[in-house]
Protein backbone atom coordinates (compact mmCIF):
# COMPACT_ATOMS: atom_id res chain seq x y z
CA UNK A 1 0.00 0.00 0.00
CA UNK A 2 1.38 3.31 -1.10
CA UNK A 3 0.87 6.72 1.52
CA UNK A 4 1.14 10.11 0.00
CA UNK A 5 2.54 13.02 2.15
CA UNK A 6 1.84 16.62 0.85
CA UNK A 7 4.50 18.95 1.58
CA UNK A 8 3.44 22.74 1.12
CA UNK A 9 6.58 24.05 -0.92
CA UNK A 10 8.26 27.76 -0.93
CA UNK A 11 5.68 29.31 -3.80
CA UNK A 12 2.47 28.23 -1.41
CA UNK A 13 2.11 25.39 -4.26
CA UNK A 14 1.30 21.88 -2.84
CA UNK A 15 3.95 19.58 -4.31
CA UNK A 16 3.04 15.63 -3.75
CA UNK A 17 6.23 13.65 -2.97
CA UNK A 18 5.32 9.84 -3.09
CA UNK A 19 7.10 7.88 0.10
CA UNK A 20 6.65 4.54 0.81
CA UNK A 21 6.51 3.96 4.92
CA UNK A 22 8.38 1.24 5.89
CA UNK A 23 6.59 1.17 9.17
CA UNK A 24 2.92 0.99 7.54
CA UNK A 25 3.98 -1.48 5.31
CA UNK A 26 5.03 -4.41 7.64
CA UNK A 27 1.70 -3.77 9.01
CA UNK A 28 -0.61 -4.00 6.39
CA UNK A 29 1.76 -7.38 4.65
CA UNK A 30 1.29 -9.02 8.15
CA UNK A 31 -2.74 -8.01 7.85
CA UNK A 32 -2.90 -9.60 4.22
CA UNK A 33 -0.86 -12.64 5.86
CA UNK A 34 -3.51 -13.29 7.94
CA UNK A 35 -6.71 -12.51 6.05
CA UNK A 36 -5.00 -15.50 3.38
CA UNK A 37 -4.48 -17.88 6.30
CA UNK A 38 -8.38 -16.93 7.65
CA UNK A 39 -9.65 -17.65 4.19
CA UNK A 40 -7.78 -20.64 3.40
CA UNK A 41 -8.36 -22.48 6.86
CA UNK A 42 -12.07 -21.12 6.95
CA UNK A 43 -13.76 -24.72 5.78
CA UNK A 44 -16.94 -24.78 7.80
CA UNK A 45 -19.97 -25.89 6.18
CA UNK A 46 -22.31 -23.41 5.58
CA UNK A 47 -23.43 -20.83 2.90
CA UNK A 48 -21.57 -19.08 0.69
CA UNK A 49 -20.13 -21.93 -1.71
CA UNK A 50 -21.03 -23.28 -5.25
CA UNK A 51 -22.31 -26.54 -4.08
CA UNK A 52 -25.90 -28.16 -4.36
CA UNK A 53 -28.01 -30.67 -1.92
CA UNK A 54 -30.76 -31.72 -3.48
CA UNK A 55 -33.60 -34.37 -2.87
CA UNK A 56 -36.71 -36.32 -3.00
CA UNK A 57 -39.12 -36.69 0.10
CA UNK A 58 -41.91 -39.66 0.01
CA UNK A 59 -44.92 -39.88 2.65
CA UNK A 60 -45.77 -43.50 3.81
CA UNK A 61 -49.63 -43.11 4.33
CA UNK A 62 -50.81 -45.47 6.91
CA UNK A 63 -54.19 -44.89 6.93
CA UNK A 64 -57.37 -45.45 9.05
CA UNK A 65 -59.18 -48.64 9.51
CA UNK A 66 -57.11 -50.69 7.45
CA UNK A 67 -56.76 -54.34 9.33
CA UNK A 68 -53.80 -55.00 6.97
CA UNK A 69 -52.11 -52.54 7.81
CA UNK A 70 -51.38 -51.05 4.11
CA UNK A 71 -49.85 -48.41 3.34
CA UNK A 72 -50.12 -45.21 0.40
CA UNK A 73 -46.50 -44.54 -0.68
CA UNK A 74 -47.29 -40.18 -2.04
CA UNK A 75 -45.05 -37.17 -3.28
CA UNK A 76 -44.25 -35.42 -0.07
CA UNK A 77 -45.34 -32.28 -1.13
CA UNK A 78 -45.47 -28.86 0.72
CA UNK A 79 -43.19 -30.86 3.24
CA UNK A 80 -40.62 -28.94 5.54
CA UNK A 81 -36.78 -30.44 5.27
CA UNK A 82 -33.98 -29.22 7.21
CA UNK A 83 -30.39 -29.00 6.88
CA UNK A 84 -27.38 -28.95 9.41
CA UNK A 85 -24.57 -27.80 8.41
CA UNK A 86 -21.28 -29.63 9.57
CA UNK A 87 -21.94 -31.05 13.61
CA UNK A 88 -23.88 -27.93 14.48
CA UNK A 89 -26.41 -28.82 16.94
CA UNK A 90 -29.16 -26.87 15.13
CA UNK A 91 -30.61 -26.77 11.52
CA UNK A 92 -28.93 -24.10 9.35
CA UNK A 93 -31.39 -23.73 7.19
CA UNK A 94 -35.07 -25.06 6.12
CA UNK A 95 -37.11 -25.44 2.97
CA UNK A 96 -40.70 -26.66 1.71
CA UNK A 97 -40.86 -29.22 -0.93
CA UNK A 98 -42.20 -28.62 -4.80
CA UNK A 99 -45.22 -30.43 -5.69
CA UNK A 100 -43.21 -33.66 -6.50
CA UNK A 101 -41.35 -33.69 -3.46
CA UNK A 102 -38.25 -32.09 -4.56
CA UNK A 103 -35.86 -29.65 -2.52
CA UNK A 104 -32.58 -28.10 -2.93
CA UNK A 105 -30.39 -26.18 -0.89
CA UNK A 106 -27.69 -24.09 -3.35
CA UNK A 107 -24.69 -21.85 -2.48
CA UNK A 108 -23.34 -24.47 0.05
CA UNK A 109 -19.34 -24.61 0.88
CA UNK A 110 -17.93 -28.56 0.63
CA UNK A 111 -18.36 -30.52 3.65
CA UNK A 112 -20.80 -32.93 5.38
CA UNK A 113 -23.99 -32.02 5.97
CA UNK A 114 -27.49 -34.06 7.00
CA UNK A 115 -30.80 -33.39 5.65
CA UNK A 116 -34.08 -34.59 7.67
CA UNK A 117 -37.43 -34.11 8.00
CA UNK A 118 -40.21 -35.65 10.80
CA UNK A 119 -42.70 -38.24 10.31
CA UNK A 120 -45.62 -37.83 12.51
CA UNK A 121 -47.32 -40.73 14.84
CA UNK A 122 -50.58 -41.65 15.79
CA UNK A 123 -49.65 -39.66 18.83
CA UNK A 124 -48.82 -36.66 17.45
CA UNK A 125 -45.06 -37.24 18.12
CA UNK A 126 -42.78 -36.06 15.70
CA UNK A 127 -40.20 -38.39 14.66
CA UNK A 128 -37.18 -37.15 12.77
CA UNK A 129 -35.86 -39.25 9.29
CA UNK A 130 -32.09 -38.22 8.33
CA UNK A 131 -29.56 -38.81 5.45
CA UNK A 132 -26.30 -37.85 5.57
CA UNK A 133 -24.09 -36.37 2.47
CA UNK A 134 -20.98 -35.44 1.95
CA UNK A 135 -20.77 -32.45 -0.50
CA UNK A 136 -17.73 -31.43 -2.90
CA UNK A 137 -16.30 -28.24 -3.90
CA UNK A 138 -19.23 -27.24 -6.74
CA UNK A 139 -20.91 -30.75 -6.31
CA UNK A 140 -24.87 -31.32 -6.99
CA UNK A 141 -24.92 -34.18 -4.17
CA UNK A 142 -27.99 -36.41 -4.48
CA UNK A 143 -29.35 -37.49 -1.42
CA UNK A 144 -30.94 -40.59 -1.10
CA UNK A 145 -34.69 -40.22 -1.07
CA UNK A 146 -36.10 -39.60 2.91
CA UNK A 147 -39.36 -41.85 3.83
CA UNK A 148 -41.92 -39.93 6.51
CA UNK A 149 -44.46 -41.66 7.93
CA UNK A 150 -47.82 -40.28 9.05
CA UNK A 151 -51.75 -41.39 9.41
CA UNK A 152 -53.39 -42.71 12.54
CA UNK A 153 -52.51 -46.32 12.18
CA UNK A 154 -48.82 -45.03 11.84
CA UNK A 155 -46.71 -46.65 14.89
CA UNK A 156 -49.67 -48.97 15.69
CA UNK A 157 -50.70 -52.64 15.50
CA UNK A 158 -53.24 -54.74 15.22
CA UNK A 159 -54.10 -57.94 17.70
CA UNK A 160 -55.99 -60.55 16.36
CA UNK A 161 -57.85 -63.65 17.58
CA UNK A 162 -60.46 -65.92 17.57
CA UNK A 163 -63.69 -66.64 20.47
CA UNK A 164 -65.43 -70.15 19.76
CA UNK A 165 -68.75 -70.78 21.66
CA UNK A 166 -70.86 -73.85 23.70
CA UNK A 167 -74.56 -72.81 23.72
CA UNK A 168 -76.38 -74.29 26.41
CA UNK A 169 -79.57 -73.69 27.88
CA UNK A 170 -79.91 -74.59 31.41
CA UNK A 171 -78.16 -77.36 31.68
CA UNK A 172 -79.10 -78.85 28.22
CA UNK A 173 -76.55 -78.70 25.47
CA UNK A 174 -77.49 -76.69 22.17
CA UNK A 175 -74.47 -76.80 19.81
CA UNK A 176 -71.21 -74.92 19.72
CA UNK A 177 -69.86 -72.69 16.85
CA UNK A 178 -67.55 -69.17 16.37
CA UNK A 179 -69.20 -67.23 18.88
CA UNK A 180 -71.09 -64.33 17.02
CA UNK A 181 -70.87 -60.90 18.29
CA UNK A 182 -69.51 -61.95 21.34
CA UNK A 183 -67.35 -58.73 22.95
CA UNK A 184 -64.07 -59.15 23.64
CA UNK A 185 -61.85 -56.45 25.90
CA UNK A 186 -58.25 -55.01 25.70
CA UNK A 187 -56.95 -53.63 28.66
CA UNK A 188 -53.04 -52.38 29.06
CA UNK A 189 -50.94 -54.36 31.63
CA UNK A 190 -51.38 -53.50 35.14
CA UNK A 191 -55.10 -51.29 34.78
CA UNK A 192 -58.02 -51.69 36.07
CA UNK A 193 -60.18 -50.40 33.38
CA UNK A 194 -60.23 -51.96 29.49
CA UNK A 195 -59.64 -49.16 27.11
CA UNK A 196 -61.02 -50.88 23.88
CA UNK A 197 -63.85 -53.29 23.13
CA UNK A 198 -65.15 -54.96 20.14
CA UNK A 199 -67.60 -57.84 18.70
CA UNK A 200 -66.82 -61.06 17.27
CA UNK A 201 -67.51 -61.27 13.77
CA UNK A 202 -69.51 -64.04 11.88
CA UNK A 203 -65.68 -65.45 11.11
CA UNK A 204 -65.25 -66.11 14.73
CA UNK A 205 -62.42 -63.24 14.52
CA UNK A 206 -62.13 -60.26 16.73
CA UNK A 207 -59.06 -57.37 16.14
CA UNK A 208 -58.31 -54.79 18.04
CA UNK A 209 -56.89 -52.02 15.64
CA UNK A 210 -54.59 -48.45 16.15
CA UNK A 211 -52.77 -50.76 19.49
CA UNK A 212 -49.87 -48.71 20.48
CA UNK A 213 -46.74 -50.98 21.55
CA UNK A 214 -47.03 -52.45 24.97
CA UNK A 215 -48.36 -55.38 27.01
CA UNK A 216 -51.80 -55.95 27.05
CA UNK A 217 -54.79 -58.46 28.54
CA UNK A 218 -57.00 -59.82 25.79
CA UNK A 219 -60.23 -60.65 28.22
CA UNK A 220 -63.33 -62.16 27.57
CA UNK A 221 -66.02 -63.74 29.51
CA UNK A 222 -67.79 -67.42 29.94
CA UNK A 223 -71.01 -68.16 31.69
CA UNK A 224 -71.80 -71.00 34.07
CA UNK A 225 -75.39 -73.12 34.09
CA UNK A 226 -76.27 -69.67 36.43
CA UNK A 227 -75.45 -67.10 34.06
CA UNK A 228 -72.43 -65.89 36.31
CA UNK A 229 -69.89 -64.58 34.06
CA UNK A 230 -66.14 -65.17 34.84
CA UNK A 231 -63.05 -63.40 32.78
CA UNK A 232 -61.12 -65.65 30.57
CA UNK A 233 -57.81 -63.61 29.98
CA UNK A 234 -54.88 -63.55 28.03
CA UNK A 235 -51.78 -61.76 28.14
CA UNK A 236 -49.77 -60.01 25.22
CA UNK A 237 -46.72 -57.74 24.05
CA UNK A 238 -47.08 -55.99 20.74
CA UNK A 239 -44.52 -53.83 19.12
CA UNK A 240 -44.78 -51.06 16.42
CA UNK A 241 -46.26 -51.90 12.96
CA UNK A 242 -47.38 -55.67 13.80
CA UNK A 243 -50.33 -57.42 13.28
CA UNK A 244 -50.09 -60.25 16.21
CA UNK A 245 -52.34 -63.18 15.65
CA UNK A 246 -53.09 -64.95 18.95
CA UNK A 247 -52.08 -68.59 18.99
CA UNK A 248 -54.62 -71.24 17.69
CA UNK A 249 -54.44 -72.72 20.87
CA UNK A 250 -55.35 -69.25 23.10
CA UNK A 251 -58.58 -69.28 21.18
CA UNK A 252 -60.75 -68.76 23.89
CA UNK A 253 -63.79 -71.41 23.83
CA UNK A 254 -66.86 -69.73 26.21
CA UNK A 255 -69.95 -71.23 27.37
CA UNK A 256 -73.09 -69.33 26.66
CA UNK A 257 -76.68 -69.33 27.98
CA UNK A 258 -79.03 -69.12 25.19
Amino acid sequence: MLFFLLVRGKNRNFTPYLFLTMKYGRIIIAFLVMCFALSSCNNKEGEGGTGTIRGYVKLVHHPDDDYQLNVDTLNAAKTDVFIVYGNDEFYGDDIETDPDGLYQFEYLTPGDYTVFAYSTLATGEKVAVAQTVKLERGQVAEVPTIYIHDGKAYGTSVITGRVWAWYFHNIEYRGEGWAYEHRVYLRKLGDSYHIDDVRVGLDGIFAFQKVLPGTYEVITYTQDAQEVPSPLIDTVTVKADEILQMEPDTTFIVRIQV
